[in-house]
């Protein structure tokens, strides 16, 4: 795990979990988070404490663009999710936040980072960015007039360094009497001090919203902090009547990791506004528990933690009985099988078979033309990065395994047939620069297995650990 917290906020999700939405329900939470185009999408994650986190399954299956910013919400019996993808927004409902879900529904309207929000009358709204909200119908699935602007956001001081003005993520809460809209300003990547969360309350659902005192409710001050660009915020409250803040930040020289799922606790004051713990000086909630990755493929249907980068459907594979096949694909298609590691130092291990013709190969994966690993082509191990490869001379009959180890984004590279005598491969690469700031499309470094050729490629016994920095001492070649 990254080093333990010594105070607020706390990881909840890490990795690369951006965007969160959270609804409870009773006792039990939801939380689901941006996707983009990795498929399946829309992961939902259930909690009975807010630390301790289990995914539950997809909410979307096929493919209608780049999901960002989804808002999850429990209304008369029914789960909705609110989504924007290809210029638009969409919804997919459920009985059950496991599924199965609806197919996506087009709401035809425009904008990014819906906000579900009723009024007094039972009306139903969608706040959405820049200010703007639209009225819905009363099933939710459909929109009621034009887009009107409600809100003009938070003037920060112009010295402050942010990405931009970027009004974004309005989330509504009601509370003590007053509607509150919680929103994200400054850009979501960019100055380590862009992001930022910020507040409005109305007594009415239609305004005028009035800004908080308290703003920014949470912010990144300055580079040398461990949460560069802290926002994205949604409030949640528990059984007990405690109020928590949920949100995304970078962590500080980890931006490869992602935007990661962080939580502190919230205060109402007297004159009916909330200030988080990092305002009040408090600290005192436990740290998140460990994401299982390992995999020996048992199950007939893949892990949650498993998605597909750039595919329309998932398809293309067989899984259970202890292995996971994957049909080659031709080397101009890149849509590999990923997982998302959360650790500063890591390895990733699996064994491999191959059909004739085919090659596989495990890597690390940001973006097409942004990769590295090694790869098996069932005579010799190769090292890659995107179109570069340098094949060992060491032959193998067809079965191999395959090891990554990135320390702190130095990555070396291992190959080997009983899974503790590796050999070490001369390439190694290094791999901080694979980031948001760098690269674009707000994602993050991934685990990735894949297929080359005309033939299948069977993985098998993944195995995923956290290292400490010491690991090149300790593993040697």
């Amino acid at each position: 795990m990254p080093p333990s917290n010594t105070g607020f906020p706390i990881v909840i999700l890490p990795g690369d979990y951006p965007d969160p939405s959270i609804v409870r329900v009773g006792d039990d939470y939801y939380m689901t988070h941006s996707s983009f185009d990795y498929m399946p999408g829309l992961l939902v994650w259930h909690s009975r404490n807010l630390t301790v986190w289990e995914p539950i399954g997809h909410a979307v299956h096929q493919h209608v663009g780049c999901i960002m910013a989804p808002e999850i919400i429990w209304h008369d019996g029914q789960f909705y999710i609110y989504f924007p993808a290809a210029r638009t927004n969409w919804v997919v409902t459920a009985e059950s936040p496991s599924g199965p879900w609806s197919e996506p529904i087009n709401l035809h309207v425009g904008l990014i980072d819906p906000g579900h929000a009723v009024d007094s009358k039972g009306s139903r709204y969608l706040f959405l960015s820049d200010g703007y909200r639209i009225r819905l119908a009363a099933d939710g699935l459909s929109t009621i007039g034009e887009l009107e602007k409600v809100y003009e956001g938070w003037r920060y001081p112009n010295e402050w360094r942010t990405e931009g003005f970027y009004l974004e993520s309005p989330k509504i809460t009601y509370q003590n009497g007053y509607y509150y809209m919680t929103c994200a300003q400054g850009g979501t990547a960019g100055p380590a001090t862009s992001h930022m969360i910020i507040s409005a309350r109305s007594e009415s659902i239609d305004g005028p919203w009035e800004n908080s005192p308290y703003n920014p409710i949470v912010r990144t001050e300055n580079r040398m902090e461990r949460w560069w660009s802290k926002g994205h915020g949604t409030l949640v409250d528990t059984p007990e009547g405690e109020w928590h803040v949920i949100y995304h930040a970078y962590e500080n020289n980890y931006a490869t990791l992602g935007r990661q799922t962080l939580m502190e606790p919230v205060q109402w004051e007297d004159d009916g506004w909330f200030r988080t713990s990092e305002q009040l000086g408090v600290s005192d909630l436990p740290s998140t528990g460990e994401i299982a990755l390992s995999d020996r493929f048992e199950s007939d249907r893949l892990k949650p933690h498993w998605h597909f980068y750039g595919r329309s459907t998932v398809t293309g594979y067989n899984v259970g009985k202890g292995k996971l096949e994957l049909q080659g694909l031709s080397a101009e298609i890149v849509e590999p099988l990923l997982c998302i590691p959360y650790h500063h130092a890591y390895e990733a291990i699996v064994s491999l078979q191959l059909d004739a013709n085919t090659e596989g190969r495990l890597s690390l994966f940001y973006k097409p033309g942004f990769q590295c690993g090694v790869g098996f082509n069932g005579t010799h191990v190769f090292s890659f990065r995107d179109q570069y490869r340098s094949e060992n001379t060491e032959v193998f009959e067809n079965v191999i395994m395959l090891r990554i180890v990135n320390d702190s984004h130095d990555v070396d590279l291992y190959y080997g047939s009983d899974g503790s005598n590796w050999k070490k491969l001369d390439h190694g690469f290094e791999m901080s620069g694979f980031h948001n700031n760098v690269l674009g499309k707000f994602l993050s470094l991934r685990i990735a297995l894949d297929a080359v050729g005309s033939g299948r490629a069977s993985f098998s016994h993944f195995i995923y650990n956290g290292l400490d920095g010491n690991v090149r001492q300790e593993e040697g070649n």
